[in-house]
C-alpha cells in the first residue's frame, strides 16, 4: 500500500543530512533562513551580485571582441551533469516533503497554509536559492565560448535568482509549485545541454521550450489566484474568496510581476526560433 510518508518507497533525506552534516558541521535539522543572517540573505547581496554578474558578462563581450573563443566542452559537460544531478536530487527531496503536505489536507492547504511553510521546505528553497547563483555560470559559459547573448538568458537568470529571494523572505507557501516545476524543467534542461554539448542530435529541443511555457502557465495560474484569495479575504472580503493565503503581499505581487514577463518573453522566443516563415507565392 502506498505510503504518502514515503512517496518513493525509499527517503533520499537521510542521505541528504550525513552530507549536509559532513559539508557544514551542523545538522540540517537546525536550519533556519534569516535576513540578515544566514549568507546571502539582504537586498545588498543580491542587487550587488546582480550588478557584478552584468558587468562580469558584458565586460567579458568587450574583452574577447577580438580573441578566439574558448573550448571548454569538457567542463560544460562536468557543469550540466552537476546540474542535472542537483536539480533531480533537490526536486526527489521536495516532493517527498510536500507529497505529506497535500496527502494531509488538500491542494488549497498546500498552497495557502503557514502549516505548508516548513522547517525542511524552507531549507530546501534556500538551497535551491543557493544553486541560482551558480547557475550564473551558464552565462558566463557562453561569453568565453563567444555565443550570442539573448535578452531572455540574462533576465531570466538574474532576476529568477531575485525572485527567489524574494519568496523566502516572503514565506510564500506557494513558492513550491514554481519551485518544483523549473527543477523539472532544469533536470531536461542540463540533460539536453550536456548531450548536445557531446554531439547527438536531441529532437525534443523545442519541446524543451514548450516545457518551460507551460511551466510559467502554470505557475502564474497558482500564484495569480494566491494572490487574489489573499487580497480578497484580507482588503475585500464581499468579494468571492477561498480565504488567506500565507506570505506578504509583496513577494506575491513581485512573483505575479515577474512569472508574467517570463511568460511573454519564452513565447516571443518560441515564435521568433521555431515559426517557419509563411512561404511566399511565386508571382505569375
Amino acid at each position: 500500500m502506498w505510503n504518502p510518508e514515503r512517496p518513493f518507497g525509499f527517503s533520499l533525506e537521510p542521505l541528504f543530512g550525513k552530507l549536509y552534516e559532513t559539508l557544514t558541521g551542523q545538522q540540517y535539522t537546525d536550519f533556519r533562513f534569516v535576513e540578515g543572517e544566514t549568507p546571502l540573505s539582504t537586498p545588498t547581496e543580491v542587487i550587488v551580485t546582480c550588478i557584478l554578474y552584468l558587468i562580469t558578462i558584458f565586460g567579458g563581450q568587450y574583452i574577447l571582441k577580438n580573441r578566439k573563443p574558448f573550448k571548454l566542452d569538457l567542463l560544460f559537460k562536468l557543469h550540466n551533469v552537476f546540474l542535472t544531478v542537483v536539480s533531480l536530487g533537490l526536486l526527489i527531496l521536495i516532493l517527498e516533503n510536500l507529497i505529506p503536505i497535500y496527502a494531509k489536507g488538500g491542494l488549497f492547504y498546500a498552497v495557502c497554509s503557514p502549516d505548508a511553510w516548513t522547517q525542511r521546505l524552507e531549507l530546501f528553497y534556500y538551497l535551491n536559492y543557493l544553486i541560482k547563483y551558480y547557475e550564473l555560470i551558464d552565462t558566463i559559459f557562453l561569453v568565453l565560448k563567444k555565443k550570442k547573448l539573448e535578452f531572455l538568458h540574462y533576465y531570466h537568470h538574474s532576476l529568477t535568482m531575485v525572485l527567489c529571494y524574494t519568496q523566502l523572505v516572503g514565506r510564500t507557501s506557494v513558492s513550491w509549485v514554481p519551485i518544483t516545476l523549473n527543477l523539472t524543467v532544469h533536470v531536461f534542461m542540463y540533460y539536453y545541454y550536456f548531450r548536445a554539448t557531446s554531439g547527438a542530435r536531441i529532437w525534443w529541443k523545442k519541446y524543451l521550450t514548450t516545457m518551460q511555457i507551460t511551466q510559467f502557465i502554470l505557475d502564474l495560474g497558482f500564484v495569480y489566484f494566491c494572490t487574489y484569495t489573499y487580497l480578497a479575504y484580507n482588503h475585500f472580503p464581499s468579494i468571492p474568496n477561498y480565504g488567506t493565503c500565507h506570505g506578504t503581499i509583496e513577494a506575491a505581487l513581485f512573483g505575479c510581476a515577474l512569472l508574467s514577463s517570463y511568460l511573454v518573453l519564452f513565447i516571443s522566443f518560441f515564435r521568433k526560433t521555431y515559426k517557419k516563415p509563411a512561404v511566399k507565392a511565386k508571382k505569375n
